[in-house]
């Protein structure tokens, strides 16, 4: 049960969940915005939650595509606070294509201007209540979690799931992601929350089991780096073909060959790019998770993806 000033919208997969509080009579935040192709979704969810409050204030997890799409346009709507985690203010503030993660997976965001950066180990009221901001690497390493003691409420983002996590992004790159999974699983521990709300999924109260559970897929997952690759390069197929619904195959190949994250998985897999991608699609069509037109020119998303 969430406390009366808190609202939870459960989303999909393409669209992160979004949490608004009533911060107070005329005042409201929202805690992550969705996908850009669902922003006028977005937009009409979160205004049917705040119930009348002006919006004032968007917080960002995190500046994956799922989670900050709806920004520009709730921004320039209610002329609202954008706040985002400040290792990634700078880029976000300049719009610095490479320093931000849309052009490397390929996907979309409208940009849009942040006006302060959060800070781990802060503390910033949301629904009249004090939270508390740790930093939460692994997924991405510029992500922040949020924690309000006296509830036991946890805002986890992509750090944890009811059953695991977000892709480990940096270790498609070379970078150290792992350990830094690992870390942010045993602070959650630590901070014993009785509820947790995830980024994507319903929000859970089995804490220790959902613990239990992505502590053993990270262990598989550090094991077997080429299931790990392979993982991703589905993610980034099953979110852009959720985006796209249709689309010709091989300029679906071509997109996703532009992208740096696919090109960063398939050698680790060992395999030419386009090869790489192709083999993933095959897989899904086989799956069932996609649908093939009978030339064999067009892919179409299962409804269920």
């Amino acid at each position: 049960m969430l406390p009366p000033s808190m609202r939870f919208i459960e989303r999909d997969w393409l669209s992160s969940n979004q949490i608004v509080f009533l911060d107070d009579d005329q005042q409201a935040s929202v805690v992550d915005t969705g996908y850009v192709k669902h922003k006028e979704l977005s937009q009409l969810l979160v205004n049917q939650a705040r119930a009348g409050r002006s919006l004032t204030r968007i917080i960002n997890t995190h500046l994956h595509s799922d989670h900050c799409g709806g920004n520009r346009l709730l921004a320039d709507f209610h002329g609202c606070e954008v706040l985002v985690p400040e290792a990634s203010f700078a880029a976000a503030s300049s719009w610095d294509e490479s320093g931000l993660s849309f052009q490397a997976t390929g996907q979309r965001c409208d940009p849009f201007t942040p006006t302060q950066a959060l800070a781990p180990g802060q503390t910033i009221m949301l629904g009249g209540m004090p939270w508390r901001a740790y930093a939460a690497p692994g997924h991405d390493p510029e992500s922040v979690i949020l924690f309000q003691q006296d509830t036991g409420i946890l805002i986890s983002a992509d750090a944890l799931w009811g059953d695991g996590f977000g892709v480990i992004f940096p270790e498609l790159t070379g970078h150290s992601g792992f350990d830094e999974q690992e870390a942010i699983l045993k602070v959650i521990r630590s901070l014993r929350p009785r509820c947790v709300i995830p980024g994507h999924g319903p929000t859970f109260s089995d804490v220790e089991d959902a613990l239990q559970r992505a502590e053993t897929r990270l262990t598989f997952l550090r094991s077997q780096p080429l299931k790990h690759a392979q993982y991703a390069l589905k993610v980034l197929v099953k979110f852009l073909m959720l985006d796209r619904e249709t689309e010709n195959k091989t300029e679906f190949i071509e997109h996703l060959s532009r992208a740096q994250v696919p090109r960063d998985a398939c050698a680790i897999l060992g395999a030419e790019l386009s090869q790489g991608i192709t083999q993933t699609i095959e897989g899904m069509i086989a799956s069932g998770q996609l649908f093939q037109s009978p030339d064999g020119q067009s892919l179409n998303a299962h409804p269920s993806l």
